[in-house]
């Protein structure tokens, strides 16, 4: 095998983080022999009527000879599909009330991609010589953020939460404003609503807080919203959106059920707006064309927004509900907490006074066939290593088929079981 020299930027890509693990179980799981209980990934559900509208809508997108050549065989504009972003742009508008146009809405091949952008442009070396960070007010946040500052040094600032015990074994994180100060140290700050890994809303009071302080500080606040509103909708708590020209929103295709297409939207100010069209240009020349071609189709007629609130949200719903009597059932005589599942497709499980890591337990329970997420991937910028709680929770994906979920939940508490007090 040749020896090869790579440079110093090479090292962010050789070392097996949070996100490579998350992704690479995806295809480990499909190719272990013997049965496996898939609940580790993001994979949103096959729900039958999704993609039934979305084989239906491509099919005309390919009957129409003029579309599809369009879709597959020209490039689009660097900031995205014309055609998409002004629906997108009408859509919010209609909905929200927010001041919206063409000029505010950008594509990118992914959130992944939007968020490697914008936390590199906010972040890192300034030139006015400061270091300026991420910061992430509410932890556990999402393990896709960690991995992708290029800065030599970290670039993520996490800030521990207030964790509130409530009934029924159920508990939730709050910012804790108590300690929390948003100054010039940071270049931005970024929350996810609902919160992957958690299912955590942060509330409409917590929200306004931090965009005030935000704007007070003049530094732009960015709300994921892949699982959010306006689509998917996986919201199952009271949450008001909110957009002003210095949010820059950030939202998704992929739980809609089309993550294979990569689609990642940013609604920003126009300046914001052009840096991510920029970077298209130089970096991909011109994002995808599938995505936004099909969901135009179904904006233009309000049927995107029909079926995230009357099919995909009463779907989730369902699997949550399911989700939690399965554990009330198998778990019956351990000690866990659950975060207080208010939206996305996640159960946060807290095991405390687990006598081995959260990795460790992940490791355990792969050799029974059961894939899940260790938690401590999802605490960025938190450098207390004596903070047990980060390393006693895992994250569940309760989107598979109910049997799998059955069976791993209860391999799940016959492995986490040996490891309790």
């Amino acid at each position: 095998m040749p020896d090869f020299l790579f440079s110093n930027f090479s090292q962010h890509y050789q070392q097996n983080t949070g996100t490579v693990q998350l992704m690479e179980d995806l295809g480990r799981a499909a190719m272990m022999p013997g049965p496996v209980y898939a609940m580790g990934g993001g994979n949103p559900a096959h729900i039958p009527e999704s993609e039934r509208l979305f084989q239906a809508t491509l099919s005309t997108i390919i009957q129409d000879d003029a579309q599809f050549a369009a879709m597959v065989g020209e490039y689009d504009a660097p900031q995205g599909n014309s055609g998409f972003c002004y629906a997108l742009a009408n859509t919010l508008s209609d909905r929200f009330g927010w001041d919206i146009g063409q000029d505010n809405i950008a594509i990118t091949n992914g959130s992944q991609s939007s968020f490697g952008l914008l936390f590199n442009a906010f972040a890192g070396q300034f030139p006015d010589g400061h270091f300026r960070r991420i910061l992430l007010p509410l932890t556990p946040e999402y393990v896709g953020y960690a991995d992708v500052g290029l800065a030599e040094a970290s670039i993520f600032d996490g800030h521990k939460p207030d964790i509130e015990l409530l009934d029924e074994r159920f508990f939730k994180y709050r910012v804790n404003f108590s300690d929390l100060s948003i100054d010039e140290r940071f270049g931005a700050v970024c929350v996810s609503r609902p919160t992957n890994p958690t299912g955590n809303v942060i509330t409409d009071d917590e929200l306004a807080h931090l965009a005030n302080a935000c704007e007070s500080a003049g530094i732009p606040f960015i709300i994921d919203g892949a699982y959010g509103l306006p689509f998917p909708n996986m919201v199952f708590t009271k949450a008001t959106p909110l957009w002003n020209d210095n949010i820059i929103l950030c939202l998704s295709l992929s739980k809609l059920g089309l993550p294979g297409l990569r689609t990642g939207i940013v609604v920003a100010a126009p300046e914001v707006i052009r840096l991510v069209r920029n970077a298209n240009a130089i970096n991909q020349l011109a994002p995808g064309r599938v995505g936004p071609t099909l969901a135009h189709r179904l904006l233009q007629d309000n049927t995107l927004m029909h079926l995230c609130d009357n099919t995909i949200k009463p779907f989730y719903e369902r699997k949550l509900q399911h989700a939690l009597a399965v554990i009330d059932h198998c778990m019956a005589n351990i000690p866990v907490r659950i975060h207080k599942p208010e939206g996305a497709l996640f159960l946060w499980l807290w095991f405390e006074g687990l006598q081995i890591t959260s990795y460790e337990l992940y490791q355990a329970l792969v050799d029974t066939g059961v894939f899940v997420i260790p938690g401590e991937h999802f605490f960025p910028g938190v450098n207390d290593n004596n903070w047990r709680h980060r390393y006693e929770c895992i994250r569940v994906n309760y989107a598979g088929p109910d049997a799998t979920i059955e069976q791993g939940m209860a391999l799940l508490a016959e492995v986490v079981q040996r490891y309790l007090p």
